[in-house]
């Protein structure tokens, strides 16, 4: 679901697709002169990757279809959702700057081990990457670059709780890592939860995206129901 704010559109581009699920399971929702909008379905990666497998990805797959996108920012490979890609480079500088300046709204979804008492709170705990362990990330007081996200009860189970996850900072693995924190990691994380998993993916997903067109100014937002 795509809203653009004031009511118009924002550059329409004559060979855009109606939206469709390729092979892949890539969903394009927007395409227009400056930028793309594509769901990242779990378990392919954002950017290409080491060896055979590392060729399958959202970024080349798009690029197949407009050779001038560029990636803008990534989802981790277990994480579903929405992504953003600009067309040149400088669309991907100006939305670039625009996650920098930290003036693009992003909201997940995720489903956490455990039942969390507090319907809101926030998690400010200094990230850095947990280099004898790598890909893992790690909180470190001292020496972590700080990391800040805001959460809020979506709803509970006898064994889980949902939550809306708002990050304002965009470090690696961020999301996973704070909520593992508070001893409520993410089902289904292979690096962060505990054995067994008790899911088949990692239940995140990338479920809400809003920022201003780089050309027009425009508010576009976009929404993507989680699969989970």
């Amino acid at each position: 679901m795509c809203t653009v704010s004031p009511s118009a559109a924002a550059l329409p581009d004559p060979t855009r697709p109606a939206p469709a699920t390729s092979a892949e399971g890539v969903r394009v929702l927007h395409v227009d002169a400056q930028l793309i909008v594509a769901e990242k379905p779990a378990g392919l990666l954002s950017v290409p990757g080491r060896g055979e497998a590392g060729r399958v990805n959202l970024a080349s797959h798009l690029q197949a279809m407009w050779p001038d996108a560029l990636v803008v920012h990534r989802l981790d490979m277990g994480t579903s959702g929405l992504m953003l890609l600009a067309r040149g480079l400088e669309a991907q500088r100006r939305l670039g700057a625009a996650f920098e300046q930290r003036a693009v709204g992003k909201r997940y979804e995720a489903v956490v081990e455990g039942l969390i008492e507090a319907e809101e709170g926030r998690i400010a705990a200094p990230l850095m990457a947990d280099w004898p362990n790598r890909p893992r990330q790690k909180v470190d007081a001292e020496n972590g670059k700080p990391s800040l996200t805001y959460w809020q009860v979506m709803a509970r189970t006898a064994e889980t709780t949902r939550v809306s996850l708002k990050p304002v900072t965009g470090r690696s693995h961020q999301l996973r890592v704070h909520l593992q924190h508070i001893g409520h990691p993410i089902r289904g994380d292979e690096l962060y939860a505990p054995l067994p998993l008790r899911a088949e993916r990692l239940l995140l997903h990338a479920a809400e995206i809003s920022f201003a067109h780089p050309a027009t100014g425009l508010t576009l937002h976009f929404a993507s129901p989680a699969p989970f």
